[in-house]
C-alpha cells in the first residue's frame, strides 16, 4: 500500500503542475456502448465471447450498456512529461457482475517512461490485435487486473546502436478483484483464493535500422507471478483441506521479481513462490511500399523444464538425496508453441490482412512427473499442468483465463470448480480482414480445436470443435450527421464436441466523441 501512496502522490504533483499550464479537462473523449447477445445452444458461441478483455458472457443472452471517459496520454507528446487518465463502467446483464469497472487508471509520462496506477486495458505485444487468436501470457481474454505499472510502452532506440537496437518493456505488482466471485463460483467447495497478488515483467529487443533495411526482428520475453493470499483448498467430496497463507508483503514482491524461494507447503522441495509462469516470443517482420510479411512464435512455459527445456538430475542417493552431486540434466523437447504468419497489403482494400495459426500445448514437458526421493534420485519435471496450479487457481481472473482462450476457461465449468479442464490441444487459427468501401470494416475467424484434456484428466477421445465468426462494422463518417455513431454486427458458430454446437448474434452500438473540446 506504501507504493501505492508513493505513486499517487507523484502522479498528484504532475498533476498540479499540469493544471497550472493546461485543463486537465481539454480534448477529453467519451464513447458510449450498447451491446446486445442473443444466442442458442449450450453457451455463447467461442469468438462471440473471447478476446474482449473480459467484457463477455458465456450465457444465451447477455447484454451491456457502457460508457467511458479518457484524458488520451498522447495529447502531451509535445512535451517531456504528460498526463492521461480513464474511467469506463459497464451496467451488464447476463454477467459475472452487474457492475462493472472496467478501467480506472491514472497515468504520468516522463520522457520516455509511464507510470499506470489503476487498471488499465493493455494489447498483446508482437500480434494482431483482431486477428490472432490470442497471446499465451498477456492476452486480452480476461479482466484488467488493478496495478501499479512502470513501463517503456513505446520502443526506445537505444544510444550508439544507429538505430539498430531498441527496447521497450514493463514491471508492475497489482492484486485481482475476482474473490467474492470465486466463493460464490465454487460455492467454497472447491479451491479458490483470497487477496491474490500479481507481478509481471517483460522485456522486448526489437533489431533492425527502418532507415537502412525492410525487415526488423523482435524479441521478447514475458513472465508473471501469482503470489500472497490465501488459498483455500477441499478434498474431493467438497469438504475442507486446508488453508494455506502465502507470503505478500515486500518479501512476497521481492521472491516474485526475482524467481526463488519456495510456496508454504513445499517442504525439502524449492521452487519458484507462488505460480510463475512467461513466454518466449520472436516475430520476424518485411515491410515494403506495398505489402509486408511477419512470422511470429509464442513459447508458454509453467517451470524450468518447459522454460529452459533442461532440469537438473544429478541428485545424490540415500541421505544424500537432495545433495546435488553429479553434473547431470534431463533435457525436454520445443513441442508446445503457437506459430503464426501474417501477410499485409497496403493497397488491396478488400483483402488487407490475413494471418494463419498453428497451436500446440500437449507436450508440456512430458507425461512423467517425479521430484527427487530418498528411494528414488531421478528428477523428471513433465505434467506441468499449463494454467493450472496446486495452491492458487491458476491463470485466470473472473473465470476466464488470462492468456489465449484456446485453453478452455473455468467459466466452462458445470462443476463449479476454477481450473482449465483442457490445456492439452493442438489447433489451427486463420483470420483475415479489409475495409472494402470507406467506413466498412469486415473480419473472419476460423478456429480447429482438437482438445485432450489434461494429463491428470484426459479425454477417453480427442474432443474437437470448429469455431468461426463472421463481424463487419460501419462508422459514419465525420461529415455526415451521424459523426461518431458506429455499429458492429456478428454471427458466431461453435461445432463439435469440446464446445457443443452453439450459435448466436451480436450488436453493438456506439457513439464517441470529443466531450469537452480546449478550453483556451
Amino acid at each position: 500500500m506504501r507504493i501505492v501512496f508513493s505513486t499517487l502522490l507523484i502522479i498528484g504533483s504532475l498533476l498540479t503542475a499540469q493544471a497550472q499550464e493546461r485543463s486537465l479537462f481539454d480534448s477529453l473523449t467519451y464513447r458510449a456502448e450498447l451491446q446486445g447477445t442473443v444466442s442458442g445452444g449450450d453457451h455463447n458461441p467461442l469468438w462471440l465471447h473471447s478476446n474482449k478483455y473480459g467484457l463477455s458472457s458465456l450465457k444465451n443472452t447477455n447484454g451491456y450498456l457502457r460508457g467511458a471517459i479518457e484524458r488520451p496520454l498522447s495529447l502531451d507528446n509535445g512535451r517531456k512529461w504528460g498526463i492521461g487518465y480513464g474511467l469506463d463502467v459497464a451496467v451488464a446483464a447476463g454477467f459475472t457482475s452487474k457492475l462493472i469497472v472496467q478501467q480506472a487508471f491514472v497515468e504520468a509520462r516522463w520522457l520516455k517512461g509511464t507510470l499506470t496506477v489503476g487498471a488499465k486495458e493493455y494489447p498483446m505485444e508482437l500480434k494482431n490485435q483482431e486477428l490472432s487468436s490470442g497471446a499465451q501470457t498477456f492476452g486480452i481474454n480476461a479482466r484488467p487486473i488493478p496495478q501499479v505499472r512502470l513501463a517503456l510502452p513505446d520502443y526506445w532506440i537505444i544510444p550508439h546502436t544507429k538505430k539498430w537496437l531498441a527496447f521497450k518493456g514493463h514491471i508492475a505488482y497489482g492484486k485481482t478483484t475476482d474473490d467474492k466471485w470465486q466463493k460464490d463460483f465454487t460455492n467454497q467447495q472447491h479451491k479458490y483464493t483470497e487477496d491474490m497478488l500479481y507481478h509481471s515483467k517483460a522485456g522486448y529487443l526489437k533489431i533492425g535500422n527502418p532507415e537502412d533495411v525492410l525487415f526488423s526482428v523482435e524479441l521478447g520475453a514475458e513472465f508473471a507471478t501469482q503470489f500472497g493470499g490465501t488459498c483455500y483448498r477441499f478434498h474431493s467430496d467438497g469438504t475442507p483441506d486446508d488453508v494455506v497463507h502465502q507470503e505478500g508483503g515486500i518479501k512476497g514482491m521481492l521472491r516474485a521479481l526475482i524467481p526463488g524461494g519456495k510456496d508454504t507447503v513445499d517442504d525439502d522441495y524449492t521452487g519458484g513462490a507462488g505460480n510463475s509462469l512467461g513466454s518466449w516470443l520472436a516475430r520476424f517482420n518485411f515491410d515494403t511500399d506495398e505489402w509486408g510479411f511477419s512470422f511470429y512464435a509464442d513459447h508458454f512455459f509453467e517451470d524450468h523444464s518447459s522454460m529452459f527445456f533442461m532440469d537438473y538430475d544429478g541428485y545424490g542417493e540415500g541421505p544424500e538425496w537432495n545433495v546435488k552431486k553429479k553434473r547431470r540434466y534431463f533435457l525436454y523437447a520445443l513441442k508446445d508453441i503457437q506459430l503464426g504468419v501474417e501477410i499485409r497489403f497496403v493497397d488491396a482494400p478488400w483483402l488487407n490482412n490475413i494471418l494463419f495459426e498453428y497451436f500446440y500445448s500437449k507436450y508440456q514437458s512430458g507425461p512423467v512427473y517425479h521430484d527427487h526421493d530418498e528411494v528414488v534420485s531421478d528428477h523428471i519435471g513433465g505434467q506441468d499442468n499449463f494454467y493450472n496450479h496446486s495452491l492458487y487457481t491458476g491463470w485466470q481472473h473472473w473465470g476466464q483465463v488470462i492468456g489465449n482462450p484456446l485453453y478452455l476457461s473455468p467459466l466452462y465449468n458445470s462443476d463449479q470448480s476454477i481450473e482449465v479442464k483442457n490445456n492439452r490441444s493442438n489447433a489451427f487459427h486463420i483470420g483475415f480482414s479489409g475495409d472494402p468501401i470507406p467506413g466498412l470494416h469486415y473480419r473472419f475467424l476460423g478456429t480447429y480445436l482438437k482438445g485432450f484434456g489434461t494429463y491428470d484428466t484426459p479425454y477417453s477421445d480427442p474432443h474437437k470443435t470448429f469455431s468461426m465468426l463472421a463481424e463487419a462494422s460501419y462508422s459514419f463518417a465525420n461529415t455526415s450527421k451521424y459523426k461518431g455513431w458506429s455499429l458492429r454486427g456478428a454471427l458466431g458458430m461453435d461445432f463439435g464436441k469440446l464446445l457443443g454446437n452453439n450459435y448466436g448474434v451480436q450488436l453493438t452500438i456506439a457513439k464517441n466523441g470529443i466531450l469537452i473540446k480546449n478550453m483556451k
